[in-house]
């Protein structure tokens, strides 16, 4: 064999192992296999996803679908008046619709149900009223129509058996107590791991509604959702690229700069959006999406940064350019400071998962204020 056949060989062995770890197993009849899941059950298509990896999708005739997620674990959603599939293997969880009495802990999924039109499937939250900044859900929890029943790790388990539960969507804290995830399961009720937060690319995160979309019924709505965030970033990616420099980040309580790490999901929409996040090597080394470090290394790595943009999610913010200057007295040496150029996040930036495309604008927006001359935000305000 002469090197160049070898050297070609090498390359199909490789394309072709590629092509087997991205796709499906096909069996005999060009069908995935992994998706032969009853005898009953006629498999019929799967849900075409844009971004999102941590969850699949698949339909069957009569309208199953068996939702597959990254943590190994799957459901198959069963129309109503259709019945369940006697040969299931023992792994695969049962959601009849319909799923109306949601007990919903992951805080970032309450908006993609309020998308939906779905806020009336949820009747149980793992925050209080004065958690959410999503009005809808206020709302909600003000009239009676959801109430509390603990957070995370300390479910009231009387009111969620009383209510009658029949699905508990949490995030992945719930990880950080699994006997919780345990006794939920062992009083009947199914638990959804939420692992948006894990996807690679932003809108991935939001792509999850149409995972909702499914267990509500409401596939087109969740696609229309969608599309409308997907039209937003693609007017952004279209634009042409500013890099400028962009700092994210709020001051803690024990004075040192909390900020997001170079592969979190906002460094990533501060690139989409055509700047350049201004920490561009801090690793990603554990679960945690920030780091904190001393204001006189922040001054030294984000002094020259043309944007400041203070996150205000989680202190609380600031409203103008002088509560942001008690911070620290470096900060009026920032050149974004001396330049006019410092924004602030509205306080539910975080809990508005379905408006990333948004966010994404509005960091576009900010760049390229200059040459518009005016913009208009959703999620920032420049501090005067």
């Amino acid at each position: 064999m002469t090197k160049k056949s070898g050297f070609f060989l090498l390359i199909c062995m490789i394309s072709t192992l590629i092509l087997v770890s991205c796709g499906k197993a096909k069996d005999a009849n060009g069908q995935p296999d992994d998706v032969q899941i009853s005898t009953s059950l006629t498999y019929d298509h799967s849900m075409e996803l844009d971004y999102a990896k941590e969850f699949s999708v698949d339909y069957y005739d009569g309208g199953y679908a068996l939702i597959t997620i990254s943590d190994e674990s799957r459901f198959l959603v069963v129309p109503k008046k259709r019945p369940i599939p006697k040969d299931l293997s023992e792994d695969i969880v049962i959601l009849k619709q319909p799923i109306d009495h949601i007990y919903l802990v992951a805080s970032a999924v309450m908006d993609m149900f309020c998308s939906l039109d779905g806020l009336d499937s949820i009747r149980l939250s793992g925050t209080k009223e004065e958690g959410w900044y999503i009005e809808e859900a206020k709302k909600a929890m003000a009239s009676g129509a959801i109430e509390y029943a603990g957070k995370y790790n300390m479910p009231d388990y009387e009111k969620i058996v009383d209510v009658g539960c029949d699905l508990a969507v949490e995030s992945t804290m719930i990880l950080h107590s699994p006997d919780v995830k345990e006794k939920l399961e062992k009083i009947g009720i199914p638990v959804l791991v939420d692992r948006s937060s894990y996807e690679e690319h932003p809108l991935g995160r939001t792509e999850w509604v149409k995972l909702y979309g499914v267990l509500l019924g409401k596939e087109e709505r969740a696609l229309q959702a969608f599309a409308e965030q997907k039209a937003a970033l693609e007017s952004v990616t279209k634009a042409e690229r500013t890099d400028k420099t962009v700092a994210f980040f709020y001051i803690t309580s024990n004075e040192t700069a909390s900020v997001r790490k170079s592969g979190d999901y906002v460094a990533k929409m501060i690139n989409l959006a055509g700047g350049k996040y201004i920490f561009s090597n801090l690793g990603d080394d554990s679960a945690s999406s920030s780091v904190n470090m001393q204001l006189e290394e922040f001054y030294a790595r984000a002094k020259d940064a043309d944007y400041l943009i203070y996150n205000s999610t989680i202190d609380g913010g600031v409203r103008s350019m002088k509560e942001f200057l008690k911070k620290s007295p470096l900060l009026k040496e920032f050149k974004a400071v001396q330049e006019g150029n410092v924004y602030c996040t509205t306080q539910n930036l975080y809990q508005d998962s379905m408006k990333l495309g948004t966010v994404i604008l509005d960091f576009h927006n900010m760049l390229t204020a200059e040459e518009q001359n005016e913009a208009t935000f959703t999620y920032l305000f420049r501090l005067e």
